[in-house]
Formats: C-alpha cells, sequence, structure tokens
C-alpha cells in the first residue's frame, strides 16, 4: 500500500475535508465512485419511460416511507420545496401519487403511492432486476463471490452518514 499523504483530502463538491489518505486509498475511492455512478447511470437506463430519475427516485421515497408531506419528502430527497412541489404536481398528473389529508391535522397533505404508482414501480424494478442479473451471470464463479462478500460493505456505504455511524460495530 502507498504511503499516507501528508495532508487531508478535501472533497471537490463540498470543500470538506475527508481525512488523510494514502495514494492506494484515493484510487479504490476513486475506482468505486465512478462504478457506482456508471452502475447506477446503466440501471436508470433501464427504465424506459419518459418520467426522468428524479421523478421515479421521488416516487420510490414515497412508495418506501410514504405517506409524507411534501416537506419531509423534499427533506428526504436532498430537494428544495419548490422543486419537490413542481415533481408531485407532475406524479400527481400522471396518477401515480395523490393528496391525503394528515389525520391529524386537516390542513396537512400527505403524499401517498396510488395502484398505478406501485405498478410503475414494480416495472421499474423488474427491468432493473433483469438487467443486473444478466450482468451478474456474465461475472465468473470468483467475481460473483467476491461480489457477494463486498455487499455488506457497499450496503454500509449506502446508508446516509448518520445511520452507517449508528451500525458501526
Amino acid at each position: 500500500m502507498a504511503t499516507a499523504s501528508s495532508s487531508p483530502t478535501t472533497d471537490a463538491q463540498t470543500g470538506t475535508q475527508t481525512g488523510t489518505q494514502s495514494g492506494a486509498e484515493v484510487a479504490t475511492v476513486d475506482r468505486l465512485r465512478t462504478s457506482v455512478t456508471r452502475l447506477t447511470r446503466l440501471l436508470r437506463q433501464q427504465d424506459r419511460t419518459d418520467h426522468g430519475p428524479t421523478l421515479t427516485a421521488m416516487l420510490a421515497t414515497v412508495a418506501a416511507q410514504g405517506p409524507l408531506t411534501l416537506g419531509d419528502l423534499a427533506t428526504r430527497e436532498q430537494v428544495s420545496p419548490p422543486t419537490v412541489t413542481k415533481v408531485v404536481d407532475r406524479l400527481e398528473v400522471l396518477g401515480l401519487v395523490e393528496r391525503l389529508a394528515d389525520p391529524d391535522d386537516r390542513r396537512v397533505r400527505r403524499v401517498a403511492l396510488t395502484p398505478a404508482g406501485r405498478e410503475h414501480l414494480d416495472g421499474v424494478k423488474t427491468r432493473r432486476t433483469a438487467w443486473l442479473a444478466d450482468r451478474v451471470d456474465e461475472l465468473t464463479d470468483d467475481e460473483r463471490s467476491r461480489l457477494d462478500a463486498a455487499l455488506d460493505v457497499l450496503e454500509r456505504l449506502a446508508l446516509a452518514p448518520d445511520r452507517a455511524r449508528a451500525t458501526t460495530p
């Protein structure tokens, strides 16, 4: 392994320092970032809809965690309130979500998935899973074993930072 660098690495987008990393660690992180980005893009290409990744991502969040207020949805998706309003309006026009009155406060509206929204997400998931299964089938037995061994680490990396710290052994 390469020797540790003497200065912390600075994240180019956020400007935050990420600590001292060796050249090998930087190369690993770069390869991981590039691979995850490419794989995500390839999976999104399997959607075969005109809805785009933002609508599909928001729909998936509503399915997994809803019904949600617009504010909660904006926070979870890390988008501005005007953006979430625009996307939810579009999802509602498409019949994929509906706005429901909050049972505790009738002034509050919650966004919930419709049966058409569930059907849409199921189709997206089926296409993405089939495409990825085909790619995994192309791997050697050794590569599949290594991928399986790496899944726990990848799942931990995919958690929000506060949840990842809470699951550290």
